[in-house]
């Protein structure tokens, strides 16, 4: 079988000014999470810029998202029999107004690398520059390439409730799957934490807690055993932590609680994690039944595990990496992220090929232009070397 040539860093490297000029025009344009309007503003933008980049898409189709931000679906065909995707969300964890407020778009790391600072520009505007960008590299590369499948969506930072099911049916069309969440300190990761939202509510009776305390049953006595009872479950040595992070309940200090409830953040390492809890937590009591308790489990994203699937797909990417001239490394994060769901059908996946820099979520977050060209050639490489 033929080896496939090295892609040419040089082309990213001598592209780098118009991939930062795309990077930065998308981050000018706010996506909140929950602000519809600016998402669609921000989803077109994205669209221009793959059309103007690579050109008109073989297929093409947007989902309506409601309350939450559309999903788009781009498909460039390939020259081989392979085909992979490419997940990234656009939706930001920023309310609109931030950016006027943002205290600065540049500056120097504390190791002497410049960085871009602003928005969204870290988690991971820069990741879906790049995906466009390797899309265009795969079809002017001259080589047999895989067909390629951009999806676009904006309610990850939510959980993704509205284009799950798009991802899970795209994934299951490919051979391969990249989501270009940003990296952990430059390192790919390859195992994500899944996550349980747990929404527990207590039912009581009210009663004067001075008066005639015994005529009442409290919620919140009630929500607090199952929450103590809850957490004892966590198993750190595996990788399961459970948090109670929201509690709420009563009327009055001096009166016996009829309502509380509660939610609890669940992060597990593996299914059988997640097996284990979802029996658990229906096997806990209380001590006074005149109390009900309901428990919701939203099992919201299953655990990315290194499976065999994406240990094939990491050596591929390895090798490519050696090819270009630097060691690849990987790493295990407690987040999730839409890699998950891919992961779960058994598709091979890797995630955290964005940006290279840090402050998800922060004021500060930031991302180092130097690192982008080498993303960039290893997954057009590791792209090509699955073609072959």
């Amino acid at each position: 079988m033929q080896t496939p040539r090295p892609f040419q860093y040089t082309t990213a490297a001598d592209d780098l000014n118009l991939i930062i000029d795309d990077i930065q025009g998308l981050v000018n344009l706010e996506t909140y999470s929950y602000n519809k309007a600016s998402l669609n503003d921000g989803l077109s933008h994205l669209s221009s810029i793959v059309n103007n980049r690579i050109g008109s898409p073989d297929y093409e189709e947007k989902f309506d998202g409601g309350q939450f931000g559309d999903c788009l679906h781009f498909r460039f065909d390939g020259t081989s029999e392979q085909s992979i995707l490419f997940v990234g969300h656009y939706d930001t964890v920023w309310p609109d107004g931030t950016l006027a407020d943002w205290e600065s778009s540049k500056g120097i790391t504390e190791d002497g690398r410049e960085y871009l600072s602003g928005p969204g520009i870290f988690d991971m505007k820069t990741g879906l520059v790049q995906a466009i960008w390797i899309a265009k590299y795969l079809k002017e590369s001259g080589q047999p390439f895989p067909t390629v499948h951009l999806l676009f969506n904006g309610d990850e930072e939510l959980g993704s409730p509205f284009s799950r099911p798009h991802i899970e049916r795209v994934a299951k069309e490919v051979d391969a799957a990249f989501v270009f969440e940003a990296s952990h300190q430059g390192l790919i990761k390859t195992q994500r934490k899944g996550v349980g939202l747990i929404s527990v509510e207590a039912q009581g009776v009210e009663s004067h807690a001075g008066l005639n305390p015994e005529d009442g049953a409290s919620a919140i006595t009630a929500l607090m055993e199952y929450c103590l009872a809850a957490t004892q479950l966590a198993s750190p040595e595996k990788g399961t932590t459970i948090n109670v992070g929201l509690i709420s309940g009563g009327s009055g200090s001096n009166v016996v609680a009829g309502k509380a409830k509660a939610e609890i953040d669940i992060r597990i390492k593996t299914q059988a994690e997640l097996e284990r809890l979802d029996k658990e937590l229906d096997e806990i009591s209380w001590s006074n039944h005149k109390v009900t308790v309901q428990v919701k489990k939203d099992w919201n994203r299953p655990p990315m595990e290194f499976t065999n699937a994406n240990k094939s797909l990491f050596e591929k990417a390895r090798t490519t990496a050696e090819k270009i001239g630097f060691k690849l490394q990987s790493t295990s994060v407690g987040g999730a992220s839409d890699a998950n769901f891919v992961s779960a059908l058994g598709i091979p996946v890797l995630c955290g090929i964005g940006a290279e820099g840090a402050g998800a979520h922060a004021r500060y977050e930031y991302m180092i232009p130097q690192a982008i060209p080498k993303f960039i050639e290893l997954i057009t490489g590791t792209a090509l070397r699955i073609a072959h």
